[in-house]
């Protein structure tokens, strides 16, 4: 394996509406996996498929960049103004009372104007039940207070999404739903016994399983029942035992952003990466600075060329990324402007649209 290729164990963000020179070096000389595209490199339809096309045109012929968003409607839409509007998944929740392939049809919709921009996955949906109403960052975000009202509407959701042709991320795993902290800010807590969590808040992740998501995201939170001493990201009592050997999911695990106060206020960036790689995530978010998707990859050498991570684990994880890349990349191909056009807002969407804008 060559050293080189430990780069696909990296997602990251940058700024700017063009691919910039940082983010030249990242995608060509370090092979990063791929990117995550923010409010901050989105300006029009033109513009982002043009940027996804300076994206493609970075692939070499071993490794080509996996292009991601965070498109889960609602409040969490950073192609606001671009694609089809989407309410939040609240609202989708109630909706689909009565309309129930609503969700399916939503996330095929989704994916068909993601996959026209130029992108490949999308980390939604939440699946995140929604139980504590002083949580200050799940909230609308998840489809219902009800665990298995929320696992039947994730499915449908995975299944539109993914059968589409985009890669869905069910997140945050183990359940970010009954927590009063953000974790962009401080560590929350989430403190029942492993019998309500079993019930509750592993429910929707099962049913995303069954539905053959391909990712799922890892929650900066504390689960004493679970882990008392690390959190979910860097845990392998909850990412080997509980979700790889338990809930025997086997598509790639990603990391939340490893710039969130919850985790990179406790621990340096090569604790993290170590620990993380050793309680089972395949994948790394670093979404904002330059320098510590550097430090980050930089780290990972070093654990590996000392022995501190084994490299079979490596290997695992550099398989479930190429796994991933082989079934919503295939032979990629640039996104086309014209192609995009005819399907972002077409008229079938809009009408869809209809269905929570009325």
């Amino acid at each position: 394996m060559k050293s080189r290729a430990l780069g696909q164990l990296f997602i990251f963000g940058f700024d700017g509406l063009n691919v910039n020179a940082d983010a030249r070096r990242l995608l060509s000389k370090e092979l990063a996996a791929g990117v995550i595209l923010f409010a901050r490199n989105v300006a029009s339809l033109e513009q982002v498929v043009e940027l996804n096309r300076e994206i493609m045109d970075l692939r070499t012929s071993q490794f080509a960049p996996l292009i991601s968003v965070d498109q889960e409607g609602g409040r969490v839409a950073r192609l606001k103004n671009i694609c089809t509007p989407v309410p939040d998944m609240r609202r989708i929740g109630t909706l689909s009372q009565s309309q129930p392939d609503l969700p399916y049809r939503l996330g095929a919709m989704m994916a068909r104007e993601m996959i026209a921009l130029g992108f490949h996955l999308d980390f939604a949906p939440i699946l995140d039940v929604d139980t504590n109403s002083l949580n200050p960052i799940i909230g609308d975000r998840s489809f219902a207070c009800d665990a298995h009202t929320v696992a039947r509407i994730g499915a449908l959701f995975i299944n539109g999404m993914q059968e589409a042709g985009l890669a869905a991320c069910a997140k945050h795993f183990p359940g970010h739903g009954d927590t009063d902290i953000d974790s962009h800010l401080d560590l929350p807590i989430l403190r029942h016994d492993q019998s309500r969590i079993e019930a509750v808040e592993l429910v929707p992740f099962q049913a995303s399983i069954k539905a053959g998501v391909a990712s799922m995201m890892t929650a900066h939170i504390l689960i004493p029942a679970l882990d008392a001493e690390f959190p979910a990201t860097l845990s392998k009592a909850i990412l080997q035992n509980l979700l790889r050997e338990k809930l025997r999911f086997d598509g790639v695990v990603f990391s939340d952003d490893l710039e969130m106060k919850a985790v990179a206020d406790r621990y340096t960036m090569k604790e993290m990466i170590r620990l993380g790689l050793l309680a089972g995530v395949d994948a790394f978010l670093v979404c904002k600075e330059v320098a510590k998707i550097d430090e980050a990859i930089s780290a990972l050498h070093e654990l590996v060329d000392t022995g501190q991570v084994p490299l079979s684990r490596v290997e695992e994880a550099l398989r479930r990324v190429a796994n991933l890349k082989r079934r919503f990349l295939g032979a990629p191909a640039p996104a086309d402007l014209n192609e995009a056009k005819k399907i972002v807002r077409s008229k079938p969407h809009l009408a869809l649209a209809q269905n929570w804008t009325t």
